[in-house]
């Protein structure tokens, strides 16, 4: 369950974010959306993939598992690659609109929400610590990120850039998936 409220510092002066990695936290996803300006990080460690709606919008994702509710990257000592995709490390952040702009909001439902550990969002004085400063930054991004990415899609779709596929695929464990429903950009 999600229960987004904006932020406030009066409200939430003694809450903190967990920033550790794992599944506990929510970060057991398959797969997550991803943006044009974040490709060049994106593309370095995950293939980015290209997912339909039954609404016929199409959405760049980041390729984190083959199936529900698994993501590759994730360890027993948190997240095995160097760059994450920004829509994993906003949790529990979300931009909101108010009757007088975006406002950030927080999910009081997550679970890297503490009153006893991690990152501390106000400090005792008043004012932003810097983690929620370069989490309002990160979100910024985020959001013109997404704003610019149905235009993105729609000049590949213009020129028939886009293709289905399909991978076998056989992880080390021995374990084998037939991996299709997506598409991707044509090689040539």
């Amino acid at each position: 369950m999600t229960r987004l409220i904006p932020l406030s510092s009066s409200e939430h002066k003694d809450l903190r974010i967990i920033t550790r990695r794992g599944p506990q936290y929510g970060d057991d996803v398959m797969a997550v959306m991803t943006f044009p300006a974040e490709f060049r990080h994106v593309q370095a460690h995950y293939p980015i993939v290209y997912a339909r709606s039954r609404e016929d919008v199409i959405t760049p994702l980041a390729l984190l598992g083959f199936k529900d509710k698994q993501n590759l990257f994730l360890t027993e000592s948190g997240w095995d690659a160097h760059y994450l995709p920004l829509m994993i490390v906003r949790q529990p952040f979300y931009i909101g609109q108010s009757p007088n702009g975006k406002v950030l909001q927080i999910d009081l439902d997550s679970p890297r929400i503490s009153h006893a550990e991690g990152e501390l969002l106000f400090k005792e004085g008043g004012g932003n610590t810097e983690f929620l400063d370069r989490t309002g930054s990160m979100l910024a991004t985020l959001d013109q990120g997404v704003q610019a990415t149905q235009p993105f899609i729609s000049a590949l779709q213009e020129h028939g850039l886009l293709e289905s596929f399909v991978l076998d695929i056989e992880l080390g464990d021995g374990t084998k998936f037939n991996f299709g429903g997506f598409q991707t950009v044509q090689e040539e």
